[in-house]
């Protein structure tokens, strides 16, 4: 299912008794960060909010925020139009799978996946919903500060006027609510910016999520880790010394937060997978001061550039996915030409910390629906699990159907080679009839099945720049543990054991027996 608006998810999600409105005012220092910390942690992922009069510096935004819109299993469901996560993923994993076609029925199937994969292509529109109020600042004769310091009451009522008709000059920008998340951040920053790029050589566009710090009214800081697509795009333009054109929207259609994320290989179009799982074309748009496209429909669009000539600057601290700190680290800057935005626009928004939070289901979502990718490369695989206190990727569950010695250390080769999973600092593989979604089951064959020096493995691979634990920054150590049952070509001499089971006669008689009881 496609969304047309952020604004109708959100809609679909009211009707869904999946959303929590507040009417009152709540500060996006701090307050915000609370309330959602505390329905992410509720059980099942709480509710989204739709947070109707944000303020920032104590006056009320014109724009309301919408968080943890994706932090449930249903949530993210819905986001995808579909009755459940794994839903999906069977679809995309028939995708993978199919194969020419030996009857009539099969060949029928196979013309609906096609007509499925005719929508994955994004298709190039003149104009959209978020060129309806357009600012430029490519006049640097008068800097307006929208962001960092609150507008006054001339101000607002003056903006408020301009919203209702399309306006090309530079002029001043409502207060986005944007969030001050942590009391220890160094200030706002954007949490859920798409951030579109093209490599200059190939032409590749990406679609990454970065964090955005604001620095003043027209620029930002540019937070691409050094692994990062974009952050590759980026070191072309400085090896050539040119202006490197960058655009960030947020909103429009859930998908394109979720493909943001997703861990697609170098050189493929995110907006292809969206465009696939929505089964509608995306419809782009060209930004007003730059040749970069975007979605018609998004919420906000924020163009710039990002100048190699000009020295990083310090960004950070802030509050992370790893539950800590990030502490300040030079990054590009980036520089504001223009902000468009919809006239009915909702700032959508996140936060991050001590999980489990919203992008616990964003992350589980992306292992679900790649889990036949990995099947392709790794045959023996029969599911994988990133648990919350992972934080995404320090931890990693697989369970395989083991048929000959040492094929657990296959798999954790395999998987640290994989895109991101490079970044995972712990690998634990076991045997098929585990459930890798039940932490306490793989702890308990973890703990049952291992010998710690026989079983375990240490190498060293690249960090995510974020962890702090390591020595030296994006640089560390990995530990994989086979809790798989041994065979005998592993250096296990003795037999091994059964696990305790029931007789399943008993087992069935005492359930037919006693069923009654507990009603």
């Amino acid at each position: 299912m496609a969304f047309d608006s952020f604004r109708d998810f959100l809609n679909a999600l009211d009707a869904a008794g999946e959303l929590v409105r507040i009417a009152q005012p709540v500060a996006t220092e701090l307050e915000i960060t609370e309330l959602a910390d505390r329905q992410m942690k509720s059980p099942d992922g709480g509710k989204a909010l739709l947070i109707e009069k944000p303020t920032v510096n104590g006056v009320i935004s014109p724009f309301p925020l919408a968080i943890n819109t994706l932090g449930s299993w249903k949530r993210m469901a819905l986001s995808l139009g579909a009755p459940s996560v794994d839903a999906a993923a069977a679809e995309l994993g028939s995708l993978m799978k199919a194969k020419p076609p030996t009857s009539l029925r099969e060949a029928l199937k196979l013309l609906g996946t096609a007509m499925d994969l005719r929508h994955a292509k994004p298709k190039t529109v003149k104009t959209g919903p978020c060129k309806d109020v357009i600012h430029r600042f490519d006049a640097p004769a008068t800097r307006i500060n929208p962001w960092p310091k609150a507008p006054s009451v001339q101000e607002l009522t003056a903006a408020n006027t301009q919203h209702a008709t399309r306006n090309t000059q530079s002029s001043t920008l409502l207060n986005p609510p944007i969030l001050h998340c942590w009391p220890l951040d160094a200030g706002r920053f954007i949490t859920l910016p798409c951030v579109v790029t093209q490599d200059p050589d190939t032409g590749d566009r990406n679609l990454g999520m970065y964090r955005i710090q604001i620095y003043d009214d027209r620029t930002t800081g540019m937070h691409w880790q050094l692994q990062k697509v974009g952050a590759r795009h980026g070191r072309r333009y400085y090896e050539s010394g040119t202006r490197m054109p960058v655009s960030i929207f947020l909103g429009g259609d859930p998908l394109f937060t979720f493909a943001a994320t997703a861990p697609l290989p170098d050189g493929l179009d995110e907006f292809l997978l969206a465009g696939y799982l929505r089964k509608k074309s995306i419809e782009l748009v060209k930004c007003e001061t730059n040749d970069l496209e975007v979605p018609a429909n998004a919420d906000f669009v924020i163009e710039g550039y990002v100048d190699p000539q000009e020295p990083l600057r310090e960004e950070g601290p802030f509050g992370d996915h790893t539950g800590y700190y990030t502490l300040p680290e030079p990054y590009p800057v980036f520089h504001i030409t223009a902000i468009t935005h919809r006239k009915d626009a909702v700032y959508p928004a996140t936060i991050v910390g001590i999980p489990p939070m919203e992008d616990f289901y964003i992350g589980g979502a992306s292992v679900k629906l790649f889990l036949p990718i990995f099947k392709m490369n790794f045959p023996e695989i029969v599911d994988i699990a990133l648990p919350a206190e992972g934080v995404f990727h320090n931890l990693v569950f697989v369970s395989i159907k083991k048929t000959y010695p040492m094929q657990a250390y296959k798999i954790m080769h395999g998987l640290w080679g994989m895109g991101q999973m490079m970044f995972t600092k712990y690998i634990v593989v076991v045997d098929a009839d585990v459930n890798v979604h039940n932490t306490s089951e793989v702890l308990f064959h973890l703990c049952a099945n291992t010998d710690p020096q026989r079983d375990s493995i240490f190498t060293k691979g690249p960090a995510d720049v974020l962890d702090h634990a390591t020595s030296e920054m994006a640089i560390g150590s990995k530990l994989g543990i086979d809790a798989t049952k041994k065979l005998p070509g592993e250096g296990f001499k003795r037999p091994w054991p059964p696990l305790i089971k029931m007789d399943e006669a008993v087992r069935i008689k005492l359930e037919k027996m006693f069923s009654g009881r507990n009603k």
